[in-house]
């Protein structure tokens, strides 16, 4: 074999200990999981960044809001729940406002308004937990990826050097291969680490921006039910 076949990446492969081999294994599985998981959040955060536009201007149209909590239940019906996270926070708190109507005293009124606020903070914990799913994996994977197959190289290591134990004259190209295959186990850390961590670093951020319109809905529509009742 010429030295060129016995560096290739499929050849160090196959010819690294069963351990290193078991944690590129590991790495390339969590690699999948992460990139799976970063694409199914790019898109969930598209479609509700999308949704809270189109609710945003629904809402701030003019029109009647038992118009639009219809209008909500209707289409949460007709898509079988799958409706935009802010639309069913507003549904939450109208449904919850409708509930309680009854005398027009201060003490009633206020816990009206108080039961609608609620039932809105409710539905808005359940849309942030839906929202941030999945980016305590990606997090792990950044920060413990590196550990992991620097731990396979440091074992492959310890190979490469044991081996030179049944060499007459130690030199670089009796080493070069353990030394190589066992760096493809940093290299595979590195490849699943990079992805996820800047994956998780921008979608935290979208969804904190996310979050900041989600509360300031609650705050306003809350506004808007005082003043109706009153």
């Amino acid at each position: 074999m010429t030295v060129t076949q016995d560096l290739s990446f499929v050849h160090l492969i196959t010819n690294a200990s069963v351990l290193v081999q078991l944690v590129m294994a590991l790495l390339l599985a969590v690699s999948v999981m992460s990139w799976t998981y970063i694409f199914r959040k790019m898109f969930a955060i598209k479609n509700a960044r999308a949704q809270t536009e189109e609710f945003e201007r629904a809402f701030w149209s003019g029109g009647d809001l038992n118009t639009l909590y219809l209008e909500a239940s209707s289409n949460r019906r007709k898509n079988n729940g799958s409706t935009g996270a802010l639309e069913r926070i507003f549904e939450a708190g109208m449904s919850e406002f409708n509930k309680a109507k009854g005398s027009n005293d201060a003490f009633h009124v206020n816990a009206r308004l108080d039961g609608a606020r609620r039932a809105m903070r409710a539905a808005y914990q359940r849309e942030m937990d839906a929202l941030e799913s999945h980016l305590a994996f990606l997090a792990s994977v950044g920060s413990v990826s590196p550990y992991v197959g620097l731990f396979g190289t440091v074992w492959g290591i310890m190979n490469a050097f044991r081996g030179l134990a049944n060499v007459q004259q130690a030199t670089l190209a009796a080493v070069a291969p353990g030394i190589a295959e066992a760096l493809i186990a940093t290299a595979i850390g590195l490849f699943a680490a990079i992805p996820a961590v800047v994956a998780y670093n921008r979608y935290s951020h979208d969804i904190d921006r996310l979050a900041i319109r989600f509360e300031s809905f609650v705050e306003e529509f809350s506004n808007i039910l005082q003043r109706q009742i009153r």
